[in-house]
């Protein structure tokens, strides 16, 4: 079955970077979307950053336009997320997740099949 493993999360002053990755396995989909989301307690899931596998094209929330890269290396599917000049409102918990039968990417968490178990992101000075 299919299993999404995030990690690179950690703790980072303002202005730092990080480099989050997301393996997955038994993961056979070459098309549809894959994204990063992340959550903060008492609010909802949000996206992050998204890329759709057929195109390459990538889409980001406003408030990680330009500081946050979405990639993801195909042949061993797997995703990324290097971010940087990060703020403390970036903190929280970062998921990986995959709609491999979409045609086009959305920021709905209800279009997405399969999710990671999350990877903590905390910026605090």
């Amino acid at each position: 079955q299919v299993q999404l493993v995030e990690s690179g999360g950690g703790s980072v002053q303002p202005g730092g970077s990080l480099r989050l990755s997301c393996a997955a396995s038994g993961y056979t989909y070459s098309s549809g979307c894959m994204g990063w989301f992340r959550q903060t307690p008492g609010k909802d899931r949000e996206g992050v950053a998204l890329i759709r596998r057929r195109t390459g094209s990538t889409y980001y929330a406003d408030s990680v336009k330009g500081r946050f890269t979405i990639s993801i290396e195909n042949a061993n599917v797997t995703l990324y997320l290097e971010m940087s000049t990060l703020k403390p409102e970036d903190t929280g918990m970062y998921y990986c997740a995959a709609a491999p039968l979409r045609a086009l990417c959305s920021w709905g968490v209800y279009d997405y099949n399969y999710w990671g178990q999350g990877t903590q992101v905390t910026v605090s000075s």
